[in-house]
């Protein structure tokens, strides 16, 4: 797997950093880092993702970001190097898929607001209509989110973790339920218990 460097410290970028003095310190930060492919807790992490931002490019070089999302594990990887999902019913614009027949690169961003990480991958897409695709289908579909039209496989090429900074946690109605969801249960269960004190105490004469 490549350096994620490599790719986007263009000559310009690094320009841009030599100006404000951090060349230097992102030279020794990227050297040699995350070449070695996803660990255990990045694989877990894109596996858990219920949510992701992939911008293709279009023929007049404009970037496109779509939203893609479903319950955690929608993401799957194909191979050591290579995630995939399942593409359903949309807008019907296909926009994505015609940017990726023309060029397979793509940037995703994937986003854990509650814990504040953000992981950018890069790499090169194939989203290809379910008909000509049944076992790619079959890998990657979903239970429950209906008929799979297209399915998506990126063959990754680098990926990064960003600072937590300016990341404003947000929480999911089930992660809510989790933290909270023992609290309140408690709560109800004193309540419950304080109206059968009062019944059975009865009413005041």
């Amino acid at each position: 797997m490549d350096n994620f460097a490599e790719h986007m410290f263009t000559d310009a970028v690094q320009a841009e950093q030599e100006r404000l003095g951090m060349r230097e310190r992102f030279q020794k930060a990227y050297r040699n880092r995350f070449t070695d492919g996803f660990d255990a807790d990045t694989r877990a992490f894109v596996e858990s993702r219920t949510s992701i931002y992939m911008a293709t490019v279009s023929e007049t070089g404009w970037p496109y970001v779509q939203h893609r999302g479903g319950p955690a594990g929608f993401l799957k990887f194909l191979d050591d190097e290579t995630i995939g999902f399942a593409d359903y019913t949309g807008n019907k614009q296909l926009i994505s898929k015609g940017n990726l027949s023309g060029d397979g690169r793509v940037s995703l961003f994937m986003m854990d607001y509650p814990r504040r990480a953000r992981l950018k991958l890069i790499g090169h897409a194939r989203m290809v209509n379910a008909d000509d695709a049944p076992e790619l289908v079959e890998a990657l579909a979903v239970p429950g989110q209906g008929e799979v039209e297209r399915v998506v496989s990126i063959r990754i090429t680098a990926f990064d973790w960003n600072c937590p900074k300016y990341i404003e946690p947000r929480f999911t109605e089930a992660e809510i339920e989790e933290m909270l969801g023992p609290r309140l249960k408690a709560l109800a269960d004193e309540n419950a218990r304080l109206r059968a004190e009062l019944m059975a105490k009865g009413p005041k004469v």
